[in-house]
């Protein structure tokens, strides 16, 4: 690969020039969606306690009616902008809900969309200004990492989930702040300097330090870096480009960097197919898993089951011995088998993958093996499939296999079953009522002069908090 591709200009122009571009038809039909499946997470999320502590801190900051106050998304409590968007990023990847990339190991939603909807209210724009600045901030946040290098970034122990979410809060930023060329050059270099994240959130347990890496501290350092520059920051405008500058650094100079990849067809070819959906509240690998034993579960009913063997591509190991529980196979195997059902509170419950016996009893019969030949072939997309089999007590031996689950990009959920899955995660918090509002309201986008519409519809103040012993059943 060679250096020479100049990727700055072209991509300053995109970002700078993204308000006054009509969005393509597909590409704003894509973006409504993923803003409703945001949305609906934020809601979801809203009561777990990476949002708690996230809402707290920011209030402990600045909240109150300050002049630079905004809402926090989910709620009715305001905070100064910066500590708004944080919270609000935080509780949309409150959970496993929310979209993901997985060619570029990033989880956009979160992260954009609260810096979209918190900018939009604190500067009184459109619903049609934020759509056009989410397609953007999606753009960034799938392009960035594949131009750096996806293995390149995991070799480096710098977590692509951190850096994405910063790339394409700061664009989204930059686009609604109205920020010209140069000073979008400048944007860029402040996020560069602001690049982080570290692998070891697959050490995290609770969901908290996972929450700030893909979520909250991308939206925030990419807030402050548009906000920076507006105020009149100036640094390194060709920090993309420069030899010396931060992305010509040697970690992203060879192995699969394509510096090309970040400019390539702007505008034309969007990462927004490439963007997938959680049919099922659990990290994105595990889908395809959960999917079959689900189904073998109807077949078995409660028939004790003697043993479980799943076998998957990719990081296998990460997903057998996770301590998070909706990443952890063995304990979603277990509850799944156990209840019949997969519900969004046993997902998440760490108090019942640590305390319950019969659950643990499962786990120690559960097996994961990886599976070579379920590996995609170099150079083509990442695939996301399991085989499980259960082995019950009296020598039955039910089998499935799962190519991929609806909502992954290669086989995109359709616009009905993103509203039904919305649906699923808001009426329970919000009512039937307000939930479908919401669904109206982002499919009218464009037509909202004030997008804070959708803040307001999402917050009810009113509502009672949501029962802990509710199930949230996602299907």
């Amino acid at each position: 690969m060679t250096d020479v591709v100049q990727v700055t200009p072209a991509l300053a122009a995109f970002i700078a020039g993204a308000q006054a571009r009509a969005p393509a038809p597909e590409h704003a039909e894509l973006a409504r969606r993923h803003i409703l499946d945001t949305l609906a997470a934020i809601v979801a999320c809203r009561d777990l306690e990476p949002a708690i502590l996230a809402r707290n801190y920011a209030r402990s900051l600045s909240g109150g009616e300050g002049p630079s106050a905004v809402t926090i998304l989910g709620t009715d409590d305001r905070a100064g902008l910066v500590d708004a968007v944080f919270a609000g990023a935080m509780t949309g990847h409150g959970a496993e809900i929310n979209d993901f990339i997985p060619s570029a190991f990033v989880q956009p939603g979160p992260a954009v969309v609260a810096v979209a909807l918190a900018l939009a209210q604190a500067r009184g724009l459109s619903g049609a200004d934020v759509l056009r600045a989410v397609i953007i901030g999606y753009e960034l946040a799938g392009r960035t990492p594949k131009a750096l290098g996806v293995d390149n970034l995991r070799r480096a122990g710098v977590a692509n989930h951190g850096i994405g979410p910063l790339f394409g809060a700061a664009a989204t930023a930059a686009s609604l702040l109205g920020l010209s060329e140069d000073q979008v050059a400048h944007v860029l270099t402040y996020c560069a300097q602001q690049a982080s994240g570290s692998w070891q959130w697959l050490l995290d347990v609770e969901h908290i330090e996972k929450a700030f890496v893909f979520a909250g501290m991308g939206a925030r350092d990419g807030l402050q870096a548009a906000l920076m520059v507006e105020a009149g920051f100036r640094g390194v405008r060709d920090s993309l480009d420069h030899p010396s500058g931060w992305m010509r650094a040697s970690i992203f100079t060879g192995g699969d960097a394509d510096r090309a990849y970040l400019i390539e067809d702007l505008g034309v070819r969007s990462e927004l197919p490439l963007t997938a959906y959680k049919r099922y509240p659990v990290g994105g690998p595990t889908q395809p898993a959960v999917e079959a034993l689900l189904a073998l579960r109807e077949r078995i009913g409660t028939a004790e089951v003697a043993s479980v063997l799943i076998e998957m591509p990719g990081r296998w190991q990460a997903f057998r011995d996770a301590a998070m529980p909706a990443l952890n196979l063995r304990y979603l195997a277990a509850i799944i088998l156990l209840d019949g059902r997969l519900d969004f509170v046993s997902a998440q419950s760490l108090a019942r993958m640590r305390g319950d016996g019969a659950v643990h009893a499962l786990m120690d019969r559960v097996e994961i093996r990886h599976d070579p030949a379920q590996e995609a072939a170099p150079g083509q997309p990442r695939t996301e499939s399991a085989r499980v089999a259960v082995t019950c007590a009296d020598g039955r031996c039910e089998t499935a296999y799962v190519p991929h689950v609806l909502g992954f990009p290669s086989h995109p959920m359709g616009k009905a079953e993103v509203v039904a899955k919305a649906l699923e995660l808001m009426t329970p918090v919000l009512g039937e009522a307000r939930a479908r509002a919401v669904v109206q309201a982002v499919d009218g986008l464009e037509d909202l002069p004030r997008a804070e519409t959708l803040i307001d519809l999402i917050a009810r103040p009113d509502a009672a908090p949501p029962n802990p012993d509710t199930q949230y059943e996602v299907s």
